[in-house]
């Protein structure tokens, strides 16, 4: 990651918290899809942009930190996820990027995240309504006003949601409307012509 030109985002801000949820086995796939890969690297505008929102975060909120699930990915994980999800082609395309087109995510422009507290040495993520990789319409930030009049979300975990993005967009990250917790630093037409996808 370092030799493509991407930066580990914890030297920029130790205050951000990682855990790569694609190196674990909790995630759709069930499987660690990352192997040895525990840190999170951005392209370093995307990176100085995620610091930039920690900095709100913690200016708005002292107690609560960045939690990031996610952030540069190597096309051949991208591979991994886009066959690990069994749905038709065009429903696939919602919730994970074709490998075959790039994610944002592959050229280093694109996060997935959270708000968490850390007490006890412990970090506890703030409750959004739905786990990560959650495919479905309650993690739709386009369907957050219906969702809590429904009662299928609460106050809480709205206000939660809109926190994130507040700093997020605050920080030139732009959020997208089937995901809570995925922002993009640039469009996947920006980040074709500004940067290389990431290989292995």
């Amino acid at each position: 990651m370092l030799r493509q030109g991407l930066v580990d985002v914890q030297t920029l801000d130790p205050t951000i918290l990682v855990e790569l949820k694609y190196a674990t086995t909790d995630n759709f796939v069930k499987t660690n899809v990352y192997g040895t890969l525990r840190k999170a690297y951005l392209q370093p505008m995307a990176a100085e942009r995620l610091v930039k929102a920690s900095t709100y975060l913690r200016q708005q909120q002292p107690e609560l930190r960045l939690l990031v699930y996610d952030a540069a990915r190597p096309r051949s994980a991208q591979w991994k996820l886009w066959n690990a999800l069994k749905l038709p082609e065009k429903q696939r395309k919602t919730y994970v990027a074709d490998p075959r087109e790039g994610s944002i995510h592959n050229y280093g422009c694109a996060v997935d995240l959270t708000l968490a507290r850390v007490r006890n040495g412990r970090v506890q993520p703030l409750d959004m309504g739905t786990p990560f990789d959650f495919f479905g319409e309650r993690a739709y930030p386009k369907a957050e006003d219906k969702l809590l009049k429904s009662g299928q979300l609460t106050a809480e975990q709205v206000r939660n949601r809109r926190l994130l993005r507040s700093v997020m967009q605050r920080a030139g990250y732009m959020p997208i409307e089937y995901e809570w917790w995925h922002f993009n630093a640039v469009s996947r037409v920006r980040a074709k012509g500004m940067f290389r996808i990431i290989k292995d």
